[in-house]
């Protein structure tokens, strides 16, 4: 079952307690997914030039430091 980076770090904080170190990895984590669903539903169109912008696009919309 697929779910959305947001529904998986929710499971995991209302499971345990965490601690910042633990906190920030699963941030880390999230974020990955996020990007990797993001990419993969860009590249999952029959269109070329959106396959190969993909990257770029998440890079420019979605990638904020945190």
């Amino acid at each position: 079952m697929n779910q959305t980076a947001v529904q998986w770090l929710s499971e995991k904080m209302i499971a345990k307690k965490y601690t910042i170190p633990e906190w920030n990895d699963m941030v880390k984590q999230a974020l990955a997914m996020e990007k990797k669903q993001i990419i993969d539903s860009w590249i999952a169109t029959d269109n070329e030039l959106q396959r190969l912008a993909a990257e770029k696009y998440y890079n420019e919309t979605y990638n904020k430091e945190i």
